[in-house]
Protein backbone atom coordinates (compact mmCIF):
# COMPACT_ATOMS: atom_id res chain seq x y z
CA UNK A 1 0.00 0.00 0.00
CA UNK A 2 1.43 3.16 -1.14
CA UNK A 3 2.35 5.53 1.87
CA UNK A 4 2.65 9.15 1.60
CA UNK A 5 4.77 11.95 3.53
CA UNK A 6 1.78 13.82 5.54
CA UNK A 7 3.09 17.05 7.48
CA UNK A 8 0.90 19.03 9.86
CA UNK A 9 1.94 21.46 12.87
CA UNK A 10 1.92 20.55 16.26
CA UNK A 11 -0.77 22.63 17.49
CA UNK A 12 -4.29 20.70 18.79
CA UNK A 13 -6.23 21.51 15.77
CA UNK A 14 -3.98 20.31 13.60
CA UNK A 15 -3.02 17.20 15.58
CA UNK A 16 -7.01 16.12 16.50
CA UNK A 17 -7.57 16.66 12.98
CA UNK A 18 -5.45 14.17 11.65
CA UNK A 19 -5.25 11.58 14.21
CA UNK A 20 -8.47 10.14 13.64
CA UNK A 21 -6.17 8.76 10.61
CA UNK A 22 -3.58 7.42 13.07
CA UNK A 23 -5.83 5.85 15.72
CA UNK A 24 -7.31 3.71 12.84
CA UNK A 25 -10.66 5.32 13.16
CA UNK A 26 -10.79 5.88 8.94
CA UNK A 27 -9.16 3.73 6.38
CA UNK A 28 -8.69 3.88 2.55
CA UNK A 29 -6.53 3.06 0.18
CA UNK A 30 -3.15 4.92 1.31
CA UNK A 31 -1.39 5.27 4.55
CA UNK A 32 0.31 8.44 5.84
CA UNK A 33 3.63 8.76 7.85
CA UNK A 34 2.71 12.40 9.13
CA UNK A 35 5.53 14.95 10.52
CA UNK A 36 4.65 17.69 13.18
CA UNK A 37 6.62 21.05 12.62
CA UNK A 38 5.86 24.72 13.27
CA UNK A 39 4.17 26.49 10.44
CA UNK A 40 6.94 28.35 8.89
CA UNK A 41 8.85 25.43 8.65
CA UNK A 42 5.60 24.10 6.87
CA UNK A 43 5.20 27.14 4.47
CA UNK A 44 9.32 26.91 3.60
CA UNK A 45 9.41 22.77 3.51
CA UNK A 46 6.38 23.59 1.10
CA UNK A 47 8.05 25.87 -1.38
CA UNK A 48 10.78 23.27 -1.18
CA UNK A 49 8.46 20.74 -2.44
CA UNK A 50 9.14 18.50 0.84
CA UNK A 51 6.23 16.26 1.62
CA UNK A 52 3.34 14.98 -0.59
CA UNK A 53 0.51 16.56 1.83
CA UNK A 54 0.93 19.63 3.96
CA UNK A 55 -0.57 22.21 6.31
CA UNK A 56 0.12 25.67 4.77
CA UNK A 57 -0.98 29.05 5.84
CA UNK A 58 -3.60 30.16 3.09
CA UNK A 59 -1.76 33.20 2.79
CA UNK A 60 1.26 31.21 1.39
CA UNK A 61 -0.67 29.04 -1.48
CA UNK A 62 -0.17 31.71 -4.15
CA UNK A 63 3.69 30.95 -4.30
CA UNK A 64 3.63 27.42 -4.44
CA UNK A 65 0.17 26.83 -6.75
CA UNK A 66 2.29 25.47 -9.81
CA UNK A 67 3.50 22.74 -7.50
CA UNK A 68 1.04 21.93 -5.33
CA UNK A 69 -3.50 21.94 -5.50
CA UNK A 70 -5.35 23.58 -2.54
CA UNK A 71 -7.47 21.13 -0.75
CA UNK A 72 -10.66 22.01 0.34
CA UNK A 73 -10.68 20.13 4.28
CA UNK A 74 -8.47 20.47 6.83
CA UNK A 75 -8.93 24.22 7.23
CA UNK A 76 -8.85 26.74 10.10
CA UNK A 77 -10.46 29.94 9.85
CA UNK A 78 -11.35 32.64 12.46
CA UNK A 79 -14.83 34.21 12.52
CA UNK A 80 -14.11 37.16 14.97
CA UNK A 81 -11.26 35.84 16.75
CA UNK A 82 -7.68 34.93 15.45
CA UNK A 83 -4.46 35.83 16.03
CA UNK A 84 -3.41 38.95 18.30
CA UNK A 85 -0.63 41.72 18.61
CA UNK A 86 0.45 42.28 21.79
CA UNK A 87 2.47 44.46 23.86
CA UNK A 88 3.71 45.08 27.09
CA UNK A 89 0.88 46.62 29.11
CA UNK A 90 0.93 51.00 28.94
CA UNK A 91 3.52 50.48 26.05
CA UNK A 92 3.12 53.21 23.45
CA UNK A 93 4.36 51.90 19.91
CA UNK A 94 6.30 54.11 17.48
CA UNK A 95 5.31 53.98 13.42
CA UNK A 96 8.58 51.81 13.10
CA UNK A 97 7.92 49.29 15.79
CA UNK A 98 9.70 45.86 16.51
CA UNK A 99 7.73 43.38 16.26
CA UNK A 100 8.30 39.40 16.38
CA UNK A 101 6.30 37.29 13.47
CA UNK A 102 5.43 33.44 14.09
CA UNK A 103 6.68 33.58 9.87
CA UNK A 104 7.30 35.33 6.69
CA UNK A 105 4.19 33.19 5.25
CA UNK A 106 2.13 33.66 7.23
CA UNK A 107 -1.45 34.96 6.55
CA UNK A 108 -1.03 36.90 9.82
CA UNK A 109 1.69 38.22 8.78
CA UNK A 110 0.62 39.40 5.30
CA UNK A 111 -2.16 41.30 7.01
CA UNK A 112 -0.01 42.93 9.40
CA UNK A 113 2.56 43.83 7.09
CA UNK A 114 -0.09 44.95 4.96
CA UNK A 115 -1.30 47.48 7.82
CA UNK A 116 2.05 48.24 9.38
CA UNK A 117 3.91 48.52 6.53
CA UNK A 118 7.02 50.71 8.84
CA UNK A 119 6.86 48.04 11.16
CA UNK A 120 10.58 46.36 11.74
CA UNK A 121 10.16 42.85 11.41
CA UNK A 122 12.03 39.78 12.96
CA UNK A 123 10.57 35.97 12.67
CA UNK A 124 10.60 33.57 15.73
CA UNK A 125 8.66 30.09 16.48
CA UNK A 126 5.63 31.03 17.93
CA UNK A 127 6.44 29.51 20.60
CA UNK A 128 9.19 32.30 21.74
CA UNK A 129 6.80 35.19 20.66
CA UNK A 130 5.72 35.82 23.86
CA UNK A 131 8.78 35.68 25.34
CA UNK A 132 10.75 38.23 22.93
CA UNK A 133 8.16 40.61 24.14
CA UNK A 134 8.65 40.12 27.81
CA UNK A 135 12.39 40.38 27.42
CA UNK A 136 12.73 43.62 25.19
CA UNK A 137 13.65 41.36 22.27
CA UNK A 138 10.42 42.71 20.20
CA UNK A 139 8.51 45.78 21.15
CA UNK A 140 5.07 43.42 20.15
CA UNK A 141 4.16 40.27 18.76
CA UNK A 142 1.78 38.66 17.08
CA UNK A 143 0.49 35.44 18.98
CA UNK A 144 -1.25 32.49 16.59
CA UNK A 145 -2.36 28.69 17.95
CA UNK A 146 -3.32 28.09 21.52
CA UNK A 147 -1.20 31.31 22.73
CA UNK A 148 -3.99 33.50 21.71
CA UNK A 149 -5.62 31.91 24.72
CA UNK A 150 -3.86 32.81 27.41
CA UNK A 151 -0.60 35.12 27.75
CA UNK A 152 1.43 36.74 30.82
CA UNK A 153 -0.94 39.76 32.45
CA UNK A 154 2.10 42.00 32.02
CA UNK A 155 0.96 41.86 28.47
CA UNK A 156 -1.89 42.82 26.67
CA UNK A 157 -3.72 42.82 22.92
CA UNK A 158 -2.70 46.05 20.96
CA UNK A 159 -4.99 44.72 17.86
CA UNK A 160 -6.64 41.97 17.00
CA UNK A 161 -5.97 40.80 13.28
CA UNK A 162 -9.41 40.09 13.01
CA UNK A 163 -9.72 43.67 13.14
CA UNK A 164 -7.32 44.15 10.22
CA UNK A 165 -9.03 41.43 8.16
CA UNK A 166 -12.26 43.20 8.50
CA UNK A 167 -10.81 46.91 7.90
CA UNK A 168 -9.38 45.77 4.54
CA UNK A 169 -12.41 43.65 3.26
CA UNK A 170 -15.08 45.52 4.75
CA UNK A 171 -17.13 42.22 5.25
CA UNK A 172 -18.34 39.08 7.40
CA UNK A 173 -15.98 36.64 5.22
CA UNK A 174 -14.26 34.28 7.85
CA UNK A 175 -10.62 34.93 8.38
CA UNK A 176 -8.53 32.07 6.45
CA UNK A 177 -5.72 30.79 8.57
CA UNK A 178 -4.70 27.48 7.42
CA UNK A 179 -5.47 24.62 4.97
CA UNK A 180 -3.64 21.84 3.17
CA UNK A 181 -1.84 21.56 -0.12
CA UNK A 182 -1.32 18.45 -2.16
CA UNK A 183 1.53 18.19 -4.71
CA UNK A 184 0.21 18.04 -8.41
CA UNK A 185 2.29 15.20 -9.50
CA UNK A 186 0.53 12.85 -7.52
CA UNK A 187 -2.10 11.02 -10.23
CA UNK A 188 -5.24 12.22 -10.13
CA UNK A 189 -7.25 8.92 -8.78
CA UNK A 190 -4.91 8.60 -5.79
CA UNK A 191 -4.93 12.67 -4.84
CA UNK A 192 -9.01 12.04 -4.83
CA UNK A 193 -8.59 9.05 -2.50
CA UNK A 194 -6.54 11.56 -0.06
CA UNK A 195 -8.68 14.18 0.15
CA UNK A 196 -11.65 11.87 0.25
CA UNK A 197 -9.60 9.86 3.54
CA UNK A 198 -8.26 13.23 5.35
CA UNK A 199 -12.24 14.65 4.55
CA UNK A 200 -13.58 11.77 6.72
CA UNK A 201 -10.85 11.86 8.91
CA UNK A 202 -11.69 15.46 10.00
CA UNK A 203 -15.50 14.81 9.59
CA UNK A 204 -15.17 11.58 12.37
CA UNK A 205 -12.69 13.83 14.33
CA UNK A 206 -15.93 16.53 15.04
CA UNK A 207 -18.38 13.54 15.36
CA UNK A 208 -16.46 12.31 18.39
CA UNK A 209 -14.57 15.50 19.54
CA UNK A 210 -14.79 14.24 23.18
CA UNK A 211 -13.46 10.49 22.81
CA UNK A 212 -10.54 11.83 20.64
CA UNK A 213 -9.50 14.94 22.81
CA UNK A 214 -9.55 12.61 25.83
CA UNK A 215 -7.33 10.42 24.09
CA UNK A 216 -4.95 12.96 22.93
CA UNK A 217 -4.65 14.11 26.69
CA UNK A 218 -3.91 11.28 28.09
CA UNK A 219 -0.71 10.53 25.57
CA UNK A 220 -0.09 13.99 26.06
CA UNK A 221 -0.49 14.90 22.60
CA UNK A 222 -1.24 18.45 23.03
CA UNK A 223 0.02 21.37 25.03
CA UNK A 224 -2.72 22.41 26.41
CA UNK A 225 -5.17 21.03 29.22
CA UNK A 226 -8.93 19.70 29.01
CA UNK A 227 -10.28 23.50 28.89
CA UNK A 228 -8.13 24.86 26.95
CA UNK A 229 -8.44 21.89 24.25
CA UNK A 230 -12.05 22.53 24.29
CA UNK A 231 -12.52 26.05 23.35
CA UNK A 232 -9.50 26.03 21.08
CA UNK A 233 -11.30 23.24 19.18
CA UNK A 234 -14.38 25.04 19.04
CA UNK A 235 -13.09 27.96 17.45
CA UNK A 236 -10.42 26.10 14.78
CA UNK A 237 -11.30 22.61 14.59
CA UNK A 238 -15.24 22.44 14.34
CA UNK A 239 -18.13 21.65 11.46
CA UNK A 240 -16.51 24.74 9.35
CA UNK A 241 -13.30 22.51 9.31
CA UNK A 242 -14.49 19.68 6.91
CA UNK A 243 -14.74 21.31 3.61
CA UNK A 244 -14.35 24.83 2.78
CA UNK A 245 -17.98 26.28 1.73
CA UNK A 246 -18.58 29.11 -0.72
CA UNK A 247 -18.05 31.94 1.77
CA UNK A 248 -14.92 30.35 2.82
CA UNK A 249 -13.24 29.91 -0.51
CA UNK A 250 -15.06 33.43 -1.17
CA UNK A 251 -12.65 34.74 1.72
CA UNK A 252 -9.22 33.05 0.61
CA UNK A 253 -10.20 34.46 -2.83
CA UNK A 254 -10.45 37.93 -1.03
CA UNK A 255 -6.70 37.12 1.24
CA UNK A 256 -5.30 36.21 -2.03
CA UNK A 257 -6.56 40.08 -3.62
CA UNK A 258 -5.10 41.86 0.03
CA UNK A 259 -1.69 40.00 -0.87
CA UNK A 260 -1.55 40.98 -4.41
CA UNK A 261 -2.77 44.78 -3.95
CA UNK A 262 0.35 44.58 -1.66
CA UNK A 263 2.53 43.35 -4.24
CA UNK A 264 3.16 39.72 -2.62
CA UNK A 265 1.71 37.94 -5.22
CA UNK A 266 2.55 38.06 -8.86
CA UNK A 267 -0.86 37.53 -10.06
CA UNK A 268 -4.33 37.45 -8.94
CA UNK A 269 -5.52 33.85 -8.42
CA UNK A 270 -9.24 32.44 -7.65
CA UNK A 271 -8.42 29.04 -5.28
CA UNK A 272 -11.18 27.55 -7.11
CA UNK A 273 -9.40 27.28 -10.32
CA UNK A 274 -6.83 25.27 -8.05
CA UNK A 275 -8.80 22.62 -6.19
CA UNK A 276 -8.48 18.97 -6.72
CA UNK A 277 -11.92 18.11 -9.35
CA UNK A 278 -13.63 15.12 -6.79
CA UNK A 279 -15.74 14.34 -9.38
CA UNK A 280 -13.25 12.93 -11.59
CA UNK A 281 -13.49 9.78 -9.55
CA UNK A 282 -16.92 8.94 -10.33
CA UNK A 283 -16.48 10.25 -13.95
CA UNK A 284 -13.92 7.45 -14.31
CA UNK A 285 -15.92 4.93 -12.79
CA UNK A 286 -19.31 5.78 -14.31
Amino acid sequence: MKRLQLAHSPDADDIFMYYAIKFGWVDGKVRFENHALDIQTLNDEAIKGIYDISAISFALYPLIRNDYALLQTAVSFGEGYGPKLIKKRGAKLKRNFKVALSGAHTTNALLFRAAYPEARIIYKNFLDIESAVLSGEADAGVLIHESILSFDETLDVEREIWDIWTYFTNSDLPLPLGGMALRRSMPLLRACECEEILTKAVWVATKCKKQLSNMLLERSLVRVDEVKLEKYLNLYANNQSVSMNEKQLDAVDKLFEIGFNAGFYDEQIRCRDYLIPLEYKNARYS
